[in-house]
């Protein structure tokens, strides 16, 4: 019988095993990604974008990660489920991030909490980690900073940028993260902290080194379209299929082509005749 993957687990898979992450937003995508072999699945603030249309991941509540990762939880058995902790359900203080995190646990049945930044959110981090919760980290470029980047540009690569990205993981590292999302860095700072660090690497365009990959469900499989983000790779054009499949079932409706007589239930004579001399 297959195990449950745990944070621990995950943890231990350094140096040992490549860990697949899928960030998925609801049953049918939990179920899929699940079935497909992913260690973790991450119910990600990218929802904002990928499901709800707006332009970047600021709009994000935590309510919307509760509802959703409340799905993801009800169809996915095995995979580590991560819950991200959105924009400012963190920042204002080290007792709301341990509010905010035991709520995506506890009302979204996520197993482990993500958050973004590095030193300035140690405590949070720390505080979270003591209640019981574990702790993924995010650095690099961090959408939720997107207005102080000013866009999302690929980070690190100045020699003050990456010193700052590898003394972040080092302390999330001492602060007890079961593993940390690098996400537009360079390669070569990517593969430098993942050999400094205790923790597994889970890379986003952070080059072939990291201890593992994660990417949205939407962008692996091409659902609506192909991304345009260099560090995305289509694995299927699910997005062609399924345009495709609902083009047919428009033209069968409108040539009347569909329901056909196999699709359709039918009264007994009996009761047909009754119903028509009535």
């Amino acid at each position: 019988m297959k195990k449950k993957i745990t944070a621990p687990k995950i943890f231990s898979m350094k140096n040992r095993e490549k860990i697949a992450m899928i960030t998925a937003y609801d049953c049918p995508t939990a179920k899929i990604a699940e079935k497909g072999g992913a260690d973790i699945i991450l119910v990600g603030d990218s929802l904002g974008m990928v499901i709800l249309g707006y332009p970047d991941t600021l709009k994000v509540k935590v309510e919307d990660i509760i509802h959703h990762s409340k799905a993801v939880s009800r169809c996915s058995e095995y995979a580590l489920k991560v819950g991200d902790m959105p924009f400012m359900s963190y920042q204002a203080s080290v007792e709301e991030a341990v509010k905010n995190a035991g709520r995506i646990v506890k009302e979204g049945g996520m197993d482990a909490v993500k958050l973004e930044g590095g030193e300035w959110y140690i405590n949070h981090i720390k505080a979270i980690i003591k209640a019981g919760i574990p702790v993924m980290g995010h650095i690099g470029l961090t959408p939720q900073s997107v207005n102080l980047f000013g866009g999302f540009r690929v980070q690190g690569k100045t020699i003050e940028s990456a010193k700052k990205i590898m003394r972040d993981a080092k302390l999330l590292d001492e602060a007890g993260v079961f593993a940390i999302v690098l996400e537009s860095i360079p390669e070569e700072l990517g593969k430098i902290i993942t050999e400094s660090v205790s923790c597994p690497t889970i890379g986003i365009g952070a080059g072939r080194y990291c201890d593992g990959q994660v990417l949205v469900f939407h962008d692996l499989l091409s659902i609506p379209e192909p991304a345009y983000f260099k560090f995305v790779k289509s694995f299927a054009n699910a997005g062609k299929t399924m345009t495709e499949g609902v083009n047919s079932y428009v033209l069968a409706v409108k040539n009347s082509k569909f329901p056909e007589e196999s699709h359709s239930n039918h009264l007994n004579r009996d009761v047909l005749e009754q119903l028509k001399n009535s």
